[in-house]
C-alpha cells in the first residue's frame, strides 16, 4: 500500500532502488529520435540497461528509437507497462496520469522527469495505489545508485569498496550501494531549479 502524502521534495534511496529494480517495462511519453535530445539519451541508456522501452509520442508514428516503433498513446502500447516516464511539461502530466488510470493492468510506477512536477496528478496516481517519482531522472538515479557515473568521474556519493563495473549491452548493474544522506537530490534539485530560473527568466 503505498502512504497518502508522502514527501516529494525528497526521496529515500531505497524508494527509488525498490523501483528501479522491479520495473521491467517502461513507457517513456514525449520519447525524441533527434540524439541530442534528453529522452534520447535518458531512452537510450535505461534500454542499454536492459528495461523494455516503448517510445510513445503521436508526432513520430511510423519512426523508431533503438529499433523500437513509435506510438500515438499509452492506448496504443499492446503489452503491460510497469512504469510510465514522463518528458513532458508539468501541466500535461495530469492528463496522462488520467490516461494512465484507464489502462489495464495498471502501470505500478508513475515517474515526472527532471523538472516536471504535478502534485494533483501525483495525487490521483497515489490514490490508485501507484508509485510516484516527481523531479527526478531514472537514467541520473541509475547511473548513482549504481556508482556507474563514478567511471565519468562523477561523485555518486555512494560507498563500496568495490568499483562499479563497466556495464555491457543489456546489463543490469547492481543498484544496492550503500549511498550518502541527501546523495540522491541535491544534483537533481540544482538541475529543476537551473530549468525553472531559465523558464522563469524567458
Amino acid at each position: 500500500m503505498i502512504a497518502l502524502h508522502m514527501n516529494h521534495d525528497t526521496y529515500d534511496d531505497n524508494y527509488i532502488r525498490g523501483i528501479l529494480n522491479n520495473v521491467k517495462t517502461i513507457a517513456m511519453v514525449g520519447a525524441s529520435p533527434v540524439n541530442v535530445r534528453p529522452s534520447y539519451f535518458a531512452f537510450k541508456y535505461l534500454a542499454q540497461r536492459g528495461y523494455d522501452m516503448i517510445p510513445v509520442n503521436p508526432g513520430q508514428v511510423g519512426k523508431n528509437l533503438m529499433g523500437k516503433p513509435f506510438v500515438a498513446s499509452l492506448a496504443d502500447i499492446d503489452r503491460p507497462i510497469d512504469m510510465i516516464d514522463i518528458f513532458r511539461n508539468s501541466d500535461a502530466a495530469l492528463q496522462l496520469v488520467k490516461d494512465a488510470l484507464t489502462l489495464n493492468p495498471l502501470p505500478k510506477v508513475i515517474w515526472m522527469q527532471l523538472g516536471v512536477r504535478n502534485d494533483e496528478a501525483c495525487a490521483l496516481a497515489e490514490a490508485a495505489g501507484l508509485q510516484v517519482v516527481m523531479n527526478r531522472c531514472p537514467k541520473i538515479e541509475y547511473g548513482r545508485l549504481s556508482s556507474e557515473i563514478s567511471w565519468m568521474g562523477v561523485n555518486s556519493r555512494t560507498l563500496s569498496s568495490k568499483r562499479a563495473p563497466v556495464p555491457t549491452q543489456g546489463m543490469r548493474l547492481s543498484l544496492n550501494r550503500v549511498s550518502v544522506g541527501g546523495g540522491g537530490t541535491n544534483a537533481a534539485d540544482r538541475a529543476a531549479q537551473l530549468k525553472d530560473d531559465k523558464n522563469n527568466n524567458a
